[in-house]
């Protein structure tokens, strides 16, 4: 299988890299690039890709990759 990375941008999308399925809740695939940015503001009108709007609220994102802990 193909690597896949998920990069966070601060303050910003989810970039996925590489060869995945995106798909939603009813089942519906998705037509995905190898690169896509997915929204983690909550506001893009192109859900769930990333259309920039995180720059026009102000969007300031809280969490950072962190190592799970050990009682995981």
């Amino acid at each position: 299988m193909a690597d896949v990375t998920i990069e966070t941008i601060k303050n910003g999308p989810y970039i996925v890299k590489g060869a995945v399925e995106l798909i939603d809740a009813d089942g519906n695939a998705f037509p995905v690039e190898k690169r896509m940015a997915l929204c983690r503001c909550g506001a893009s009108t192109t859900k769930p890709f990333c259309d920039g709007t995180h720059s026009k609220i102000g969007f300031q994102a809280a969490e950072k990759a962190v190592p799970e802990s050990a009682e995981s």
